[in-house]
C-alpha cells in the first residue's frame, strides 16, 4: 500500500493524468505536496513534493476556460493532468508553490506567430 506524503489534505478532487497512457483518478494537494492516485492501478501513483516544484504551467482556452494544466519539476521533468475543478485545484497549488510561478502557457496563434518571427529574423552569432 502506498503512504500519503501529506499529513493535512487540502483538496481531493477527480482527475485524469496524461502521463504516457491516460489513466483515471484522484488528486490530493496538501501541506508537503501534490500527489496523484490512479484508480485502478494503486501501484500508478506521483508523489511531488513542494520543494521539488519549479513552475506550474495553465493551459487557457477563451481567456476562461482551463482544460489542463503541467507541473514542472525540477529533475524529473513535466507532468501533465487534467481535474474536475481546474480553478478550484489552481488555487489551492498556489498558496504552496506561490502566483509567481504559475505562468500562462502560450495560445496557439502566439506559437505560430513566434515561428514565423524566427524564420524571418536574422540571427546574429
Amino acid at each position: 500500500m502506498i503512504s500519503s506524503i501529506n499529513t493535512k489534505a487540502d483538496l481531493t478532487i477527480k482527475a485524469t493524468s496524461f502521463l504516457g497512457m491516460t489513466s483515471y483518478g484522484k488528486i490530493m494537494i496538501g501541506d508537503k505536496g501534490f500527489e496523484y492516485f490512479s484508480d485502478r492501478n494503486i501501484n500508478d501513483f506521483i508523489q511531488i513534493p513542494w520543494n521539488e516544484v519549479d513552475q506550474v504551467i495553465v493551459s487557457v482556452v477563451f481567456n476562461k476556460f482551463i482544460p489542463r494544466f503541467a507541473i514542472k519539476t525540477k529533475k524529473n521533468g513535466m507532468f501533465t493532468f487534467s481535474s474536475k475543478d481546474s480553478k478550484k485545484t489552481l488555487r489551492a497549488i498556489r498558496v504552496y508553490v506561490g502566483p509567481e510561478n504559475i505562468v500562462k502557457s502560450l495560445s496557439f496563434w502566439d506559437t505560430i506567430k513566434r515561428g514565423f518571427k524566427g524564420i524571418f529574423t536574422k540571427k546574429s552569432r
